[in-house]
């Protein structure tokens, strides 16, 4: 799939987190939640702030009624359950700035489809959570919800395409990270030293001023640009 350049990223990486590789033979789905339960009917939004949600909660969602392998997941994982209420916050304030409503209804219906065919990943636990934090980094970009942060320009040993990198530090922390025409959105992952960034299929790790890139396997060895 082609990725969008930054202001369409909605409709790319909501979905399928801007993998260009083909997607996986269709299979039989388990039964989705309708969007309703996890976004549009949850309590009123508190205000906007850049705190992490607190741990050891539920999601946004009624529990009892989850339905399919992953609203279970994020039921008994409360890691994935904070960003579920956090995802919820941020859509509602998305909604109250949205200039195109119907838009941003179908486009929360297909992140939910996209989190719900994370069953067919190797690693779900991973899948699920990538999912969660591209949909609020997306739906905060788009709607104007956080100051974008200067980019930042990359020479690389391969300069046939532009690099770039947006590094947003409100939790969760994640990047924006462009190559040529194709953009991903990867959350920070554990690193022993520097700043690594990953999402399935893509890795970006910064340490002592180079940073070494593996792009859906195009690797380069880039720079920062002066």
């Amino acid at each position: 799939m082609r990725r969008a350049a930054l202001p369409c990223l909605i409709a790319s990486l909501l979905l399928a987190g801007c993998q260009p590789s083909p997607a996986p033979a269709p299979a039989a789905a388990p039964t989705t939640t309708p969007p309703a339960a996890t976004a549009s009917d949850a309590p009123a939004a508190p205000p906007a702030t850049s705190a992490a949600p607190t741990q050891g909660e539920g999601p946004s969602f009624d529990c009892s009624k989850a339905r399919g392998a992953q609203e279970q997941l994020v039921c008994g994982d409360p890691e994935l359950a904070a960003l579920d209420r956090q995802l919820a916050a941020t859509y509602r304030q998305a909604q109250a700035k949205a200039s195109d409503p119907a838009l941003l209804r179908a486009t929360q219906r297909g992140w939910i489809k996209g989190r719900d065919d994370c069953w067919k990943a190797a690693d779900i636990r991973s899948c699920v959570f990538e999912a969660y934090v591209r949909g609020i980094v997306d739906l905060r970009i788009q709607h104007g919800l956080v100051q974008v942060p200067a980019t930042v320009e990359y020479r690389c040993d391969d300069d046939t395409a532009r690099v770039a990198a947006v590094f947003y530090n409100d939790p969760p922390q994640a990047m924006v990270l462009t190559v040529g025409d194709d953009q991903a959105i990867l959350p920070i992952a554990r690193s022993g030293s520097g700043a690594r960034y990953a999402a399935s299929g893509v890795e970006f790790w910064e340490h002592q001023g180079e940073a070494s890139i593996d792009f859906f396997g195009k690797t380069l060895r880039c720079t920062p640009a002066r």
